[in-house]
């Protein structure tokens, strides 16, 4: 296989003086490596990678490594060599600047190089050195093996030299992962010739099974790329979920490990892992897992099932960042804020050690901020960085005098554009869990840390613990000719305002509304995880029905007021009171918003559409469920619960990566495809039914019903089969579809002008053996029709191969060849001389038509060559 040419690059080792040549002693091996051993060697002499080494001072053994297909990898132990070579200090990027450089482009071609390390030579001086011992000799390489110290650093030395000036434009180029990418489709067949051209003047090869080209995502240097942001690897994210409960240290070793692979994608990394790091103080094989590791590790699996899009910030783009600490670790959040949406960059967690625990809390919100200008690096520098924190972060950096740890911090970050801005007081309800979770609250000491208590269900503001965060509720509905409809606003204990409204797609009266309003917000603080509330309204039946001032007479507000109470007793305590309309004209705007909006006006906030009335209760059937293919699956996802037989369990682990469970659906996701709703069979034969021969209905066939079932967002695994069943089934589809397997046109029968103008050959045999022996050539002549065909004449033979035991049809046709080739020879000898009779005429053919006869005898010479 041709190689870079020497002159453009070599591999080097420049061995130091100071070490002295090691020759390691051979390794003994079990047949079957032995075997393999010698099948790689000679392959590799084959194509002039390696050849003989005659007294190597350094001599390596080999290592068989088992591949994940089965077979196996031949490497070399350059352990001794590596030790004595310097190392090669040129610099590899960055991945995470790739990866960011690569996102956002419509079109990327993904390339490897075949055996990419093997393409460059070795310089010939040190080929001696890379000699390796097998059974059957010694060998060094003739080009750069793998295992090499230095070879990752000479291929990239070598591709930064041949791509120059396309490196950052239209590619991307990390050791021997090549990217190509376009921002639209249109240049991408321009970028590749270049890149070709470029390959092919270097002769270097790529390597097919591993190259994509022209794809709109691919996985690149552990991400999916694509041009709506970076995901995290689908592999890695299975290699969580699937892990069974670790057991010993080395198993929490390695779940730590996998978690660190994924750092980018979670956020507060260091938290979650908190627990699984106490299991292993001990530092004892068999660890104590807790209840508390099981919540974490179940929470850690619930979240990778839905880890987030990272964003790719555009160049000279204003950043953000959040700032949180915790009792255990520091960590932030870098985002952007395209048109007022928040879109996470990066996640950075780190773990307090020893001396950081005991700073104070000012101090470790500074170290949070200076961890995350240390691990985002290129960000700070390229863009101008926000710091959103309420905290007196900005006076503290500025005067810090106090300390001598604060005044380093401030020189480091001196560099960088960092603005202190405070936290904005409203936010968008698609960020309200993201920001929650990182709430600056945390930079609290730990002696004021707040615990939380057990309080019964108390009303009234004296029954409010005030240790405990409060949150605060503003209502408001609002009923109208336009329509009907509720505005809310929910106040965090941090002051993070929520805004949310509802439009009703039912009429109600102004009270109802005010009803439908105070539910709404009730249902929204208990799904944030609220314990106390104080609640404004400017309804004054609305508050005093709910403190038992008013009696609810009416049979709606009756039933109103009985929901409330329902959620009300979710909250530990709570106080609700009336305020004038002016105070609370934020959740007053909503409602009219609401009431008022049309559905094809573009809006930022979002309005919900309510159904029907919250007090409506749907009537109830019983309904008798049966185990489905789901319901493992879905108690796996939900519960964790898994097969007794470990077999049974570890298929289900594996299955269940496919599937995730959103609002106690099931759904199974794909890579390319959206989320597919998981149906049972009698769900699914309805599906069938209705786009097959519902109203739409084409009545179309198995193939293609079954993909309209997929497109349409629905799953079983049956669903093919079902679908070919019910074409099958389906009266209209066998009366008037068209039957398939019939010709395209009529069978033509085959005419003969005249007798003997055509002639069919056919072989007969093998046949028991007979005074003729055993193949027979017959000859069928066809005239006028062809069920009249008639026997002409056979050839009996005798089989030269049949003597040896070994006939079969090939055979058979030789002999035949070879039988009437004699026999013509025969009678044109003897039709020259004039003695052809009936004894003559091929005296080894049994005459089955006299009109032959007259054919041979009356004819000429010429005539009976034929």
């Amino acid at each position: 296989m041709p190689g870079i040419a020497p002159d453009v690059i070599s591999h080097k080792l420049t061995i130091s003086s100071a070490y002295k040549p090691v020759r390691q002693k051979r390794r003994s091996y079990d047949a079957e490596r032995y075997e393999a051993m010698r099948t790689e060697v000679e392959k590799l002499q084959t194509i002039g990678f390696i050849r003989e080494a005659t007294y190597p001072v350094w001599l390596a053994n080999s290592v068989m490594v088992r591949k994940s297909s089965g077979g196996w990898r031949m490497c070399q132990d350059y352990t001794d060599l590596n030790k004595a070579c310097p190392k090669d200090s040129f610099p590899l990027p960055r991945i995470d600047q790739l990866v960011d450089a690569t996102a956002g482009h419509e079109l990327l071609s993904f390339m490897d190089a075949y055996s990419g390390y093997n393409q460059i030579f070795m310089h010939p001086p040190d080929s001696e050195h890379t000699a390796f011992i097998t059974d059957k000799g010694l060998y060094c390489y003739n080009v750069m093996p793998f295992g090499l110290k230095n070879a990752g650093a000479t291929y990239q030395r070598l591709v930064n030299k041949i791509f120059a000036g396309y490196i950052g434009n239209i590619m991307e180029v990390y050791v021997d992962d090549m990217l190509v990418k376009s921002r639209t489709a249109e240049d991408h067949l321009h970028n590749l010739s270049i890149m070709f051209s470029i390959l092919k003047d270097y002769r270097m090869r790529l390597n097919p099974k591993k190259c994509a080209f022209g794809v709109s995502s691919g996985k690149f240097l552990g991400f999916m790329i694509s041009q709506r942001g970076i995901e995290a690897n689908p592999e890695k994210i299975k290699a969580i979920i699937d892990m069974e409960r670790p057991k010993t240290t080395k198993d929490i070793q390695s779940l730590t490990g996998r978690v660190a692979a994924l750092t980018r994608f979670i956020s507060k990394a260091t938290d979650k892992c908190v627990p699984f790091f106490k299991a292993l103080k001990g530092g004892k094989r068999d660890i104590t897992w807790t209840a508390e590791c099981d919540n974490a590790f179940q929470a850690l699996k619930n979240y990778m099932s839905k880890a987030p899009l990272l964003s790719k910030p555009l160049p000279g783009e204003i950043l953000y960042l959040y700032l949180s600490v915790s009792g255990t670790a520091v960590s932030s959040v870098l985002i952007r804020k395209p048109e007022k949406a928040e879109l996470p960059i990066f996640y950075v967690s780190k773990a307090l050690q020893s001396a950081e625990l005991r700073y104070p809390p000012l101090e470790q919100l500074a170290l949070a901020l200076v961890v995350s200008a240390r691990r985002l690096r290129p960000y700070f520098q390229a863009h101008g960085i926000k710091v959103l924190t309420n905290q007196p972060l900005r006076q503290v950096l500025q005067k810090p005098e106090i300390s001598g740890r604060l005044i380093k911090w401030a020189i480091e970050l001196g560099e960088f554009d960092i603005q202190f801005v405070p936290r904005p007081a409203e936010k968008g309800q698609a960020v309200a869990d993201f920001i929650s979770e990182l709430t600056p609250a945390t930079v609290q000491p730990a002696s004021e840390a707040i615990t939380e208590t057990i309080l019964p269900y108390q009303t009234g503001a004296e029954f409010l613990d005030t240790s405990t965060p409060i949150w605060c509720l503003h209502v408001d509905g609002s009923a109208n000719q336009q329509g009907c409809g509720a505005g809310l606003v929910l106040t965090t204990p941090d002051g993070l305002k929520i805004e949310y409204a509802l439009r009703f797609d039912f009429r109600t009266s102004n009270n109802e509304a005010e009803y439908e309003a105070l539910l709404a917000g009730l249902r929204l603080a208990r799904s944030m995880n609220a314990k106390q509330i104080r609640i404004h309204s400017d309804s004054q039946l609305i508050v005093n029905q709910v403190t038992a001032d008013f009696a609810a007479k009416d049979a709606s507000m009756h039933a109103y007021l009985s929901t409330a109470h329902q959620l009300l007793r979710s909250f530990q305590a709570y106080e609700i009171k009336q305020i004038p309309r002016g105070e609370n004209s934020h959740a007053d705007a909503l409602a009219r918003l609401a009431s008022a909006i049309n559905d094809k006006v573009g809006r930022k906030v979002p309005v919900e559409i309510l159904a029907q009335p919250s007090t409506v209760t749907s009537e109830a059937c019983a309904v008798r469920y049966e185990d489905t293919w789901m319901s493992p699956i879905y108690l796996y996802l939900t519960n964790g619960t898994l097969p007794e037989d470990k077999a049974q369990a570890r298929k289900l682990r594996y299955r269940s990566a496919r599937y995730t469970v959103i609002n106690d659906v099931l759904y199974k996701r794909g890579y390319t495809t959206p989320y597919l709703k998981c149906l049972t069979a009698e769900q699914g034969e309805y599906i069938l039914r209705e786009i097959h021969s519902g109203v739409c209905g084409d009545h179309s066939g198995s193939r293609s019903l079954a993909y309209k079932v997929f497109r349409q967002g629905y799953f079983w695994p049956t669903m093919h089969q079902d679908a070919n069943t019910l074409v099958k089934r389906c009266d209209k589809c066998q009366r008037f579809g068209n039957v398939p397997h019939i010709p395209a046109e009529p069978l033509t029968p085959i005419v003969s002008p005249w007798p003997f103008a055509q002639w069919g050959l056919d072989l007969i045999g093998p046949m028991p053996q007979g005074k003729g022996q055993a193949i027979r050539f017959g000859t069928l002549q066809a005239f006028l029709h062809p069920f009249e065909n008639q026997l002409v004449f056979c050839i009996a033979g005798t089989s030269p191969v049949e003597r040896s035991g070994r006939s079969n049809k090939q055979n058979s046709e030789e002999t035949a060849e070879t039988a009437v080739g004699q026999s013509k020879r025969s009678l044109a000898g003897k039709a020259s001389r004039g003695t052809v009779g009936h004894s003559n005429v091929l005296p080894n053919v049994h005459w089955g038509n006299p009109f032959f006869y007259g054919l041979w005898i009356g004819s000429s010479g010429t005539r009976g060559n034929r």
